[in-house]
């Protein structure tokens, strides 16, 4: 065999550290089935033992190309996926309350979160109000599957799910607007943040719509569903495509993404519909891709953490996800169901929203990022972010259960 060079042995090198990702991920999933406990947990944990702090294997900081694409594309298909779990139907019934908790929610949580933050580890105001936006957000991934299990009340399952999916598009879009301005030479003002904050939602909003509207098209059962039989792989096609024509045209890629997925999961409404062999493949075929997704965005997060830093903020991480747990999302709740008079929450229905705010996949993905940014204070960033998947998810996934049926939220 003739020498390698450099360009085949970086090559090669990252696909045996895919194909370890993979294999990482299998294992972690069975360990998690075992141990009754939520996979991107032990995803996480694995991710640190096979990173650089103990044997090394995992290193994927050394392929900035390969992290990046793991953490946007899937980051951009969870959300996706989010969007086609939320009926328009029943989202329609309690529209106020969703779009409060997923809009103003967010900010209050931002806002909360970043002064304490601010407080407790003296950073300055812009790093401290990123990691607000970064753990402002709630996961779809880790509520979706705790639900399927746990029977709650239709309406405030599809609030909560709901929620989830809308929060972590606005959570992208404001870590983004955050990032930018942190990273930007030139300062811009409130106004001019604000601005491009509402093109960034107007222009993923359109171009969201128009993709997942003609894709819908071609692989529908109509005349002109000549691509029916690549419903699955179009899917993807509709990922790249939304986030990647949004983004070049100044809009958000993420509120893209979620809304292609939310028109797809309700092309019945458009008179549109997939032939239910290729839906059938379609829906295996997507959650293939998305459990992938999380098990490598949690892998590659758990690679990136310095335990050093994680010793020495660990600690205070935990006041500031008590803080998140205990005084912001209360909050957020009360203020947002406030003006819902239709909805007509119970006292009990608030309590359990209150408790169920699981932080995952879409964090995790811009931790990453902020990693790999190397913005000031990022690794105080990394190490709250990492505290509060495992505490929210070994806390508050786990208890969904025997909080649901204290609470009285379970269909009879």
């Amino acid at each position: 065999m003739g020498e390698m060079n450099t360009a085949d042995i970086s090559s090669n090198e990252l696909v045996l550290i895919m194909a370890g990702i993979a294999t990482i991920g299998v294992i972690g999933g069975w360990v998690a089935q075992k141990l009754k406990l939520p996979d991107v947990v032990i995803y996480l944990i694995l991710g640190v033992l096979f990173g650089p702090e103990f044997l090394n294997i995992v290193n994927i900081e050394a392929f900035p190309t390969a992290n990046e694409i793991i953490l946007t594309f899937g980051s951009a298909f969870i959300l996706y996926e989010g969007g086609r779990e939320i009926k328009l139907k029943v989202l329609n019934e309690v529209k106020i309350s969703v779009g409060l908790l997923s809009s103003l929610g967010v900010f209050i949580t931002a806002i909360i979160i970043g002064f304490t933050t601010h407080y407790i580890f003296k950073l300055p105001l812009g790093p401290s109000f990123l990691l607000g936006a970064t753990i402002a957000s709630t996961d779809p991934a880790a509520l979706i599957p705790v639900f399927k299990s746990v029977p709650i009340k239709n309406k405030l399952k599809q609030t909560v799910i709901s929620e989830s999916a809308f929060n972590d598009a606005f959570g992208a879009i404001l870590f983004t607007s955050i990032l930018t301005g942190l990273t930007m030479t030139e300062k811009v003002g409130l106004l001019g943040t604000s601005s491009k904050l509402v093109l960034m939602i107007l222009i993923g909003l359109l171009v969201g719509i128009g993709i997942a509207l003609t894709a819908i098209g071609l692989s529908s059962d109509k005349r002109v569903g000549i691509f029916h039989g690549y419903a699955p792989i179009i899917s993807i096609i509709v990922v790249v495509f939304s986030y990647e024509i949004s983004e070049r045209f100044g809009g958000s890629g993420y509120m893209a993404v979620f809304i292609a997925g939310l028109i797809y999961g309700n092309k019945k409404r458009f008179g549109l519909w997939v032939p239910d062999e290729d839906y059938i493949s379609g829906v295996h075929f997507r959650e293939n891709i998305a459990t992938i997704a999380r098990m490598s965005i949690f892998i590659v997060l758990g690679t990136h953490l310095n335990l050093t830093s994680l010793m020495k903020y660990g600690s205070r991480s935990i006041i500031i996800v008590l803080v998140l747990m205990f005084i912001a999302r209360p909050i957020v709740v009360l203020v947002c169901t406030f003006f819902d008079k239709k909805a007509n929450w119970s006292k009990n229905e608030k309590l359990f929203m209150m408790w169920v705010r699981e932080t995952g996949v879409i964090p995790a993905a811009l931790s990453g990022i902020i990693v790999s940014t190397k913005v000031a204070g990022y690794e105080i960033i990394s190490s709250t972010v990492f505290m509060t998947i495992i505490i929210t998810l070994l806390v508050q996934a786990s208890t969904t259960n025997i909080v649901a049926r204290k609470l009285g939220v379970l269909e009879k």
